[in-house]
């Protein structure tokens, strides 16, 4: 079958491999669409969070079952699904408390095993959610993005229609406003100096203008942002952290303590994925807006180097093998 395979920092290449071993509790899926996430263009860049090459990359996949285990139960030949991007170890403590967001050894598909970026992936059932077949491929795999950003709504657990201050307009950051007013109205600030990306996302968000917040999301990882949140929220305010730093600054903590100010970390998800899933159809609409056009698995490569090079004119783009 036809691949993309990372083999080092700024280093992937289409090949001709066999497929994965189906094992009794694996599934062998036949790739429908892929989405490419910053944390594929970051490995691209610097090999940080990498086992071992080369990988296939690509946690953000949909397709459809073309073959089962023994032991499998949960799913059947034909059924749609998508991936859980986790990898988790399913016996240290976070885990035997269904918390596998925090696992010990979370590790990542197509960064521990081999992900999506290919015409088929063998992969163990309990790395895939079923999805409905009336939902669109390119829609199925924002599933994943959509669950870390539903993670975010519900650690923020805002009030319906609070004012929210989003800083940082790129997928996570985009989703997690659309969710945030989808489903609790709020009224949504957002912070973004891309102006091509935040006129995209006012087509599909009405954004507002407020000038005192109780709610804060950072979406950057950026230290001076998230200081520029604690001065300008409201005393009691909650500000939900799921930007990745790239080093780690001096933040203002005595602001934080005088004004009661409450630091939310938000890491992937843990029910939230599956529970996105119920509404994929009726995001569609707003979702195909941020959408790229097919890409060939055959570009990947050359879509890897436009992404960490230059603006594009989608939110996420998306590989049809």
């Amino acid at each position: 079958m036809k691949a993309a395979r990372l083999y080092g920092i700024g280093d992937i290449r289409i090949e001709d491999i066999a497929e994965d071993e189906l094992k009794d509790n694996s599934v062998r899926v036949k790739v429908t669409a892929a989405g490419i996430c910053g944390s594929d263009l970051h490995n691209f860049k610097t090999g940080q969070w990498l086992a071992s090459v080369p990988v296939t990359p690509g946690h953000e996949f949909c397709g459809t079952i073309t073959d089962i285990g023994s032991n499998v139960e949960n799913f059947a030949i034909g059924d749609q699904v998508v991936a859980d991007s986790r990898a988790y170890c399913g016996q240290c403590p976070a885990c035997e408390a269904h918390q596998f967001n925090h696992c010990e050894s979370l590790g990542f598909v197509g960064e521990v095993c081999n992900g999506g970026f290919a015409q088929f992936v063998t992969i163990d059932e309990k790395s895939l959610i079923k999805v409905p077949t009336n939902v669109a491929p390119s829609i199925a795999v924002l599933s994943e993005p959509l669950g870390v950003a539903l993670r975010v709504v519900n650690q923020l657990s805002p009030e319906r229609g609070d004012a929210v201050k989003v800083y940082g307009g790129g997928t996570i950051g985009g989703l997690t406003a659309l969710l945030l007013q989808e489903l609790y109205q709020c009224r949504i600030d957002l912070e973004e100096p891309n102006s091509d990306r935040k006129q995209l996302l006012s087509d599909i968000i009405d954004l507002d203008t407020v000038e005192r917040y109780h709610c804060a999301v950072d979406a950057t990882g950026v230290p001076a942002v998230i200081n520029e949140i604690i001065s300008n929220i409201q005393a009691g305010g909650k500000v939900a952290l799921v930007g990745l730093p790239h080093a780690n600054k001096e933040i203002d903590i005595l602001s934080i303590v005088e004004k009661e100010i409450q630091l939310i970390g938000c890491s992937v998800f843990q029910n939230e994925q599956h529970q996105i899933i119920d509404f994929l159809e009726r995001l569609a609409p707003k979702l195909e807006k941020l959408i790229s056009a097919p890409i060939a698995l055959d570009n990947i490569g050359e879509t890897y180097q436009i992404l960490t090079s230059q603006q594009v004119p989608y939110l996420k783009a998306v590989v049809q093998p």
